[in-house]
């Protein structure tokens, strides 16, 4: 049975209806964020080299999100009617990683725990359809809530 090992939630930035989750250590991300994010008919994750791009429904606002390490796969997380979810691979060298946008980096990094492996994500979404409804009347905050997933691929 899955062992939750780490949890941490957060709110972040959301600019340009998206955010990176990349690296800790930049400097080994062979394409760094923004460098060839997806437009705005993206999917919801897209996978790049140490990092994985996420597509918001609003275009400007603050999300929650609460990443979840696990010591194996997880089971499916039914808390919320979720409205988007979706998978992908991640290597980390540095263990951590720092949710960009293109204003820059985070203050506060995701903990990991262990460096040099690949980690597989599962990221859920809830709040999309308000979201995009708000951010045409200001800069919402917490409406948009993101659950991630980690486990060693």
């Amino acid at each position: 049975m899955a062992v939750l090992v780490r949890q941490q939630s957060m709110e972040i930035p959301v600019d340009f209806y998206g955010f990176s989750l990349q690296d800790g250590d930049d400097t080994q991300a062979p394409v760094p964020f923004p460098d060839e994010s997806p437009g705005a008919d993206a999917d919801f994750l897209t996978p790049f080299a140490q990092r994985v791009d996420v597509r918001s429904a609003g275009h400007t606002h603050r999300a929650l999100l609460t990443a979840e390490v696990w010591d194996e796969e997880p089971p499916a997380d039914r808390r919320e009617m979720w409205e988007a979810q979706g998978e992908a691979l991640i290597h980390s060298t540095s263990g951590t990683l720092a949710v960009w946008v293109v204003a820059g980096a985070t203050m506060e990094d995701l903990e990991l725990g262990s460096p040099g492996r690949l980690w597989q994500l599962r990221m859920y979404c809830t709040g999309r359809e308000e979201v995009a409804r708000q951010a045409q009347l200001g800069v919402p905050h917490g409406v948009e809530r993101y659950v991630a997933q980690f486990w060693p691929a």
